[in-house]
């Protein structure tokens, strides 16, 4: 059986529940920890599927294992193997596929909704509006040929998807201990963010709840991305 390649770049930015739902699956996996200086691996023999996880870099950093995974995701995208990007990672899918990633208006911080533009596969099974995490103050233009799947009125470009290739700027593999560690972590982002209401205390109200709902938006999301990826 093949198996899900998964890039984490920051050690608080794991799979996280995404890794709970192929252990589910009993779907093979391995992940490549960037932030302890592991190599970028540039096979993709017995590899079914690549997940690039975020990050507080950015994709226009000159750091050298971003050009690696952007070769890497050209060669995925060049053999149909299905790539996923979470943030950072849907940034790095977009710049892979020749588009522009720039600053956006403000840090999109905490639990805000997005719309459901598209009738699309990878959408299949999701209510018109979700209400999703969001930790980001990038944004990027939709690769040629791309479908926009989500969007809200602050950041249009949400995620999107081409062929079986699918980029999401908002987080749904979320854990409500990852959500406590992050704010922990990065009390200048939130100096930053978008909503002044949208402050420590307004993200962990009623956190469990609303891990909950993103948790199941999550099981529908990634199944159907993963009905895509070569496992067999």
């Amino acid at each position: 059986m093949n198996m899900i390649r998964i890039f984490r770049h920051i050690d608080c930015e794991g799979p996280a529940h995404l890794q709970t739902l192929l252990q589910e699956k009993t779907v093979p996996f391995e992940l490549v920890r960037i932030d302890e200086f592991e190599p970028v691996k540039k096979f993709l023999e017995g590899v079914g599927g690549l997940i690039f996880m975020g990050g507080s870099m950015s994709v226009n950093d000159p750091l050298p294992w971003i050009d690696e995974e952007l070769a890497l995701i050209r060669q995925a995208v060049q053999q149909s193997i299905p790539v996923l990007g979470v943030c950072l990672g849907s940034q790095l899918l977009a710049k892979a596929l020749g588009s522009r990633v720039y600053p956006g208006p403000c840090m999109e911080i905490g639990w805000y909704p997005i719309n459901c533009v598209a009738d699309h596969p990878l959408t299949a099974g999701l209510p018109q509006q979700l209400n999703v995490f969001h930790w980001h103050g990038e944004t990027f233009d939709l690769p040629d040929n791309a479908t926009l799947l989500f969007s809200n009125d602050r950041y249009q470009n949400q995620g999107f998807a081409v062929g079986p290739h699918l980029g999401l700027q908002f987080h749904v593999e979320m854990e409500a201990a990852q959500v406590r560690e992050w704010i922990q972590r990065n009390p200048a982002d939130l100096d930053r963010r978008c909503e002044h209401a949208h402050d420590a205390t307004a993200i962990q109200s009623d956190l469990e709840s609303r891990i909950r709902t993103l948790q199941a938006t999550a099981r529908v999301l990634f199944d159907n991305w993963l009905r895509n990826c070569k496992l067999g």
